[in-house]
């Protein structure tokens, strides 16, 4: 199986002047800029795919929209491919209208304490995790000999890299993904070796000369 993991175009709450708290908002215009860029590029650099994931949260929904109208094919909504934070512990979303707000604790340091504890059921750093784990494992078992496409985000792609590369909960390194960056991981079966390959991270080349306009 080839897993291709795409980070959503930059959305408002990426802004670093951003003051609205933990909403579900869509993309900016730059946003957009990136997310028609890589619709653009990834159809002549990965083809076929066999299926196209996304996010339910809307700045994934605006991306992988666009990425759907590129190959032709559906979308299969995720609710375990939402940004960390955004479900209940019990792994179903929050309602976009009432996202709780992070904690002032990154989810890493504590990664057994829920990161927005101003609201009861919220989710804690393991409990992301293992909702990105479940959703990788159960692509490894239908979509063996297929590629599967995944539009999501940074925090999902950086917990993906966990579970992959088997990490315990207080990892040391963040994986670092640039709005509508591509990840490629190869799935194979061969007997007393690696089960998962790391092709690529972060490419990003369809960006080049795409800036903030003003």
């Amino acid at each position: 199986m080839q897993l291709i993991l795409i980070r959503h175009g930059e959305s408002y709450v990426n802004l670093s002047d951003w003051t609205g708290g933990n909403m579900d908002e869509g993309l900016t215009d730059l946003g957009q800029r990136q997310a028609d860029a890589l619709a653009s590029w990834i159809v002549t650099e990965i083809s076929p795919v066999d299926c196209l994931y996304a996010s339910t949260m809307q700045r994934a929904r605006e991306t992988a929209q666009r990425v759907a109208d590129a190959y032709e094919v559906s979308i299969n909504w995720d609710n375990r491919l939402r940004e960390i934070g955004n479900n209940r512990h019990d792994h179903t979303p929050w309602p976009s209208q009432e996202l709780p707000d992070y904690g002032g604790v990154w989810g890493p340091e504590r990664p057994f304490s829920s990161i927005t504890p101003a609201v009861e059921f919220g989710e804690s750093w393991m409990h992301f995790r293992t909702r990105v784990g479940s959703f990788i494992e159960e692509m490894a078992g239908e979509h063996k000999s297929e590629t599967v496409m995944v539009v999501c985000h940074g925090g999902v792609i950086g917990a993906a890299f966990d579970h992959i590369f088997n990490i315990g909960p207080w990892r040391r390194c963040e994986v670092w993904s640039h709005n509508t960056g591509v990840t490629r991981f190869e799935y194979v079966e061969i007997p007393n070796r690696e089960v998962w390959r790391l092709r690529y991270q972060n490419r990003h080349e369809h960006l080049k000369g795409i800036r903030r306009e003003g």
